[in-house]
């Protein structure tokens, strides 16, 4: 993706959250040089990734596959491990619509997705094989907003504004927006996004950027080469 672009849909995604409401933390607005001088006291944002994360998986159609997420706050997989502390993290996110997120699931995290608001959220569903792998002829067990649903294979679950799913390790999911864009909030176990997204296909989960303008904020992918 060029930097240009990421810069365009930065103050878009800004504007759209800004509609409902929501306002980003203080940190969002930093430029990068403003984050290299808050560096000693915002260790906890750069080693927890928080920040702007934008992605077209590496395919270079961001329109079509894609999605604009901010993590809002992220604990410590030392905490997880042991059992307690700040086991939990925070995102916002936008899916624009018919912008597919892709087919994936997770080892660790379980997460809670929640329609904030804007247009229907459509999620669709297949459950795992005994190894965990993707089975496309394999249903299971979501909770929506606390009340059991079994789903078949592919279903395809709606949410609308207010509405949110419980996804638990294993749940294989993408989704998209339909009729217009969504806010999307999540909530979940401690985020790793290096190494604990299992997609169905070949893809990546960052992107290549190119270079063609000054970044107005750093993504979370930009950290370890400013701050490595």
């Amino acid at each position: 993706m060029k930097r240009s672009r990421i810069n365009d849909i930065m103050a878009e995604a800004d504007d759209f959250i800004r509609s409902f409401g929501f306002v980003l933390p203080p940190f969002a607005y930093w430029t990068p040089d403003e984050m290299r001088a808050n560096a000693p006291r915002a260790r906890a944002v750069i080693d927890g990734r928080m920040g702007w994360d934008i992605t077209d998986y590496g395919q270079g159609r961001y329109d079509e596959m894609g999605l604009f997420l901010f993590t809002l706050r992220n604990g410590r997989l030392a905490d997880l491990q042991r059992g307690g502390g700040m086991c939990y993290a925070e995102k916002l996110l936008i899916s624009k619509q018919d912008q597919l997120s892709p087919m994936h699931t997770h080892v660790i995290k379980a997460e809670d997705i929640i329609n904030r608001g804007g247009a229907k959220l459509v999620i669709e569903l297949y459950g795992s094989d005994d190894a965990g792998g993707f089975a496309d002829d394999k249903g299971g067990v979501v909770y929506c907003d606390g009340i059991r649903k079994d789903y078949a294979p592919g279903e395809k679950l709606i949410l609308m504004p207010g509405e949110s799913i419980t996804l638990m390790p294993g749940d294989w999911h993408a989704f998209w927006g339909e009729g217009g864009d969504v806010l999307i909030g999540e909530v979940s176990t401690v985020n790793d996004d290096e190494t604990d997204n299992i997609f169905k296909d070949p893809i990546g989960r960052f992107s290549d950027i190119i270079e063609d303008q000054e970044p107005t904020h750093l993504l979370v992918s930009d950290y370890q080469s400013y701050f490595a």
